[in-house]
């Protein structure tokens, strides 16, 4: 498995010591936002698997993070079950509603397919709100604030807990792309009518594509939902979900990687934006990003990587040089 080549490991393990001790060197406020980077991270990575990875284009993720977010104020605030228990039913719930959605989405492609998934963006906001019985209605319903161990504050606590989770979303997906699922979805996105006559059920696959992505869209929910310690139907509008999906080109759709990035440029560009022009944030906000798009068209983490490979080859092309004794560069280099 090429996820266990030792480059990809060593590189894991330092994202994961950086992670851990960056709470120690930074103020408070900055480790719970972090925090919201690691949620969002959860809520692209599946965007990741259903456009990057599937092909499948979705305008319409931040109502799975409704789902999810729902879940677990309802089970936490009226049913009292702990935390963990209504994150993982939050993944589940809204797997099974990405289900449902991907049975549908089975029949349409491209843009249809986006303006379907546009019109369950914009539903669910005013679904929330017609069962106040259940949801609060337009209020809302108010957590109560996670309670950590008496030896840690709640902002680190959450902070490990936020990543702890999204860390290991991502070795599990890269485990299961490397395998027989991720050469099946590549297989859809790049040609269904190949991948058809190599045995590939596309009708199968892209509903398991969708609702493996809603589930994590629905973890990243519930894990915002505990943050915030509120769930308001006005939170979950279309623009979340634009949000999302900017977050998932700008970081990059062909990385896993591209989901940390993409939650760093959804929580952090908004504020880096306001601090430039405070009367005009979306101005800045938008040349912002159209210069990532044009300066890295394959998002932020994807040309990252594709440089340090760059700078890896040509001493590997000096190795096997010295080595054997042939040039491995053309004469006008």
């Amino acid at each position: 498995m090429s996820f266990l080549r030792p480059g990809r490991i060593i590189s894991f393990l330092v994202a994961a010591v950086v992670i851990a001790v960056l709470p120690f060197f930074v103020p408070a406020y900055v480790s719970f936002q972090l925090s919201y980077v690691a949620a969002y991270s959860i809520a692209i990575l599946g965007l990741i698997i259903l456009t990057g990875k599937n092909g499948q284009i979705s305008l319409g993720h931040g109502a799975f993070l409704a789902v999810g977010g729902y879940t677990v104020a309802i089970l936490a605030a009226k049913a009292g079950a702990p935390y963990w228990l209504a994150v993982i039913a939050a993944g589940a719930v809204s797997g099974l509603v990405g289900i449902g959605i991907g049975t549908v989405a089975l029949r349409l492609e491209g843009v249809y397919l986006a303006l379907a998934t546009f019109a369950l963006a914009v539903s669910v906001p005013s679904l929330l709100k017609r069962f106040r019985d259940v949801t609060g209605g337009s209020g809302g319903l108010v957590l109560s604030p996670i309670v950590p161990p008496a030896s840690i504050d709640s902002e680190k606590f959450f902070y490990y807990v936020a990543w702890l989770i999204a860390g290991a979303l991502i070795v599990v997906t890269a485990v299961l792309l490397e395998g027989r699922l991720g050469r099946a979805l590549r297989a859809i996105r790049d040609n269904e009518v190949a991948a058809v006559s190599f045995g590939v059920n596309p009708y199968y696959y892209k509903t398991l594509a969708f609702a493996w992505s809603a589930a994590y869209a629905g973890i990243s929910g519930g894990l915002i939902a505990i943050a915030t310690a509120f769930v308001s139907p006005d939170v979950y509008g279309f623009a979340l979900s634009i949000t999302i999906l900017i977050g998932a080109v700008l970081g990059g759709l062909e990385t896993l990687w591209g989901a940390v990035a993409g939650g760093a440029v959804v929580e952090f560009l908004p504020l880096w934006a306001q601090k430039i022009n405070a009367a005009a944030p979306s101005v800045v906000y938008g040349v912002a990003l159209i210069a990532v798009m044009l300066a890295m068209p394959g998002g932020i983490a994807g040309t990252l990587i594709r440089l340090f490979r760059r700078r890896e080859r040509p001493s590997e092309s000096r190795i096997v040089g010295a080595a054997t004794g042939v040039s491995l560069h053309s004469p006008g280099e």
